[in-house]
């Protein structure tokens, strides 16, 4: 478990950093929002669509239900629809190796938990997926409104780019948002994370 202060200090530290490059591979151009693709992840995002259970006991879950729930409730008014979100990602991010906060925090920040929500560039649901990766699996019926599918695909996206950036938060949500080079984005998140989620 990461520290609450060894995070901060990550994220003041990056904001300080002078970047000598910005990159262009996972950025959408100008004339196109669909980045290079990085094979790898084409084939993390064929192999991950089932999942498993999550949580190690009932006592577990329960704690951090009732808790999340509390937490989703000026986002989601109805009990039982936020249960079944947070289930899902409990569910979702726990596959992928991800704090189920952190996932939570990124959707506050994408999309305000709204599962229909649609960005200008296209990217769509509660984690704001770009429509082009289903092309990408080979998966091209797959409806990124689905909750479970968004969370499938944005979770397994985050993961490997947590991996590629060696854990390095940050840098990590910074390409996540196809913003490399600028933390304003991950600033946001992170604060959502530590100090609205945890």
């Amino acid at each position: 478990m990461i520290s609450k202060v060894i995070i901060k200090q990550c994220l003041t530290t990056t904001l300080l950093m002078s970047l000598s490059s910005t990159l262009v591979a996972n950025t959408p151009s100008a004339t196109s929002n669909r980045p290079d693709v990085d094979n790898s992840l084409r084939q993390l995002l064929k192999s991950t669509i089932a999942s498993s259970n999550s949580f190690e006991d009932r006592f577990d879950a329960e704690v951090w239900l009732v808790a999340m729930s509390e937490k989703l409730k000026p986002y989601i008014k109805k009990p039982a629809e936020r249960l079944r979100i947070l289930r899902a990602v409990h569910k979702e991010a726990k596959r992928s190796q991800l704090e189920p906060e952190l996932v939570l925090a990124i959707i506050q920040i994408e999309s305000a938990f709204d599962p229909y929500a649609i960005s200008y560039v296209g990217a769509q649901g509660m984690m704001q997926v770009m429509p082009f990766w289903k092309k990408e699996i080979g998966r091209p019926n797959d409806n990124l409104i689905d909750i479970t599918t968004n969370l499938q695909y944005g979770c397994t996206i985050l993961k490997h780019y947590l991996k590629r950036e060696k854990g390095h938060i940050t840098n990590a949500l910074a390409r996540y948002n196809g913003s490399y080079g600028s933390y304003k984005y991950a600033k946001k998140v992170m604060d959502a994370w530590l100090d609205y989620w945890r």
